[in-house]
């Protein structure tokens, strides 16, 4: 095998590892953003979240880690929709967000 080959291999190994794990990822905050909504009483829109931010930021040990934030939007009235946010520091949701929004009429906690 020439080394031309083996670039070819290792950058086509490389692409389908890092979708791989793209896609871990995603589907881990998109479970997180479900329990989150449904806690929070709004129903989360689309069935979906979206990277929307990526950078390298240092967790509270020192290690560099990679920092996510992703975007999805919800609903508390059926009628709005609003937009709600995950933050990941390497695998780990370090926050979840959402934006003021309107409540149904008669709806206090």
């Amino acid at each position: 095998m020439e080394l031309g080959e083996l670039f070819w291999l290792f950058l086509f190994g490389f692409v389908a590892w890092y979708w791989w794990r793209a896609k871990a990822i995603k589907d881990q905050v998109l479970l997180a953003a479900r329990q989150y909504c449904k806690t929070m009483d709004v129903a989360l829109l689309d069935d979906a979240v979206y990277l929307r931010g990526l950078w390298f930021k240092r967790d509270p040990e020192g290690r560099i880690r990679v920092w996510r934030r992703f975007l999805f939007e919800f609903t508390a009235t059926g009628e709005e929709r609003y937009t709600g946010r995950a933050i990941l520091l390497g695998s780990r949701i370090e926050h979840m967000q959402l934006d003021p929004h309107r409540m149904p009429p008669g709806d206090l906690h």
